[in-house]
């Protein structure tokens, strides 16, 4: 499978992290993997970790340390109601845009 256009995942990771935040409150690396296991196998921790901030800072997301057994406290990530309507606007937004692109590659040049 080719690798995704990076400026087109930086345009979608905050949508894709509030979805999967939205399901179950989750930690940076365990995003990660979640996000690799759905294809998105290229995605690196130093892209999702400064995502995950902004999201937090933007008060779409909330946080909290979690002791592990087999490490440093972790920080699980819940989205709040800003970010459940910021997810919503997104993936509007998002819907909106694949419709305009597929408009616009599926006609076929003369």
């Amino acid at each position: 499978m080719p690798a995704h256009d990076p400026q087109m995942l930086k345009g979608v990771l905050s949508l894709l992290l509030l979805q999967l935040c939205a399901t179950q409150e989750d930690y940076g690396y365990s995003l990660v993997v979640r996000l690799q296991q759905l294809g998105f196998a290229d995605l690196a921790e130093g892209t999702v970790y400064p995502a995950l901030s902004r999201l937090e800072s933007q008060g779409f997301l909330d946080a909290r340390l979690v002791r592990s057994a087999s490490g440093p406290a972790r920080k699980y990530y819940a989205v709040t109601p800003a970010g459940t309507a910021e997810r919503e606007r997104a993936r509007l937004a998002w819907l909106s845009l694949v419709s305009s692109v597929s408009s616009v590659t599926q006609e076929v040049p003369s």
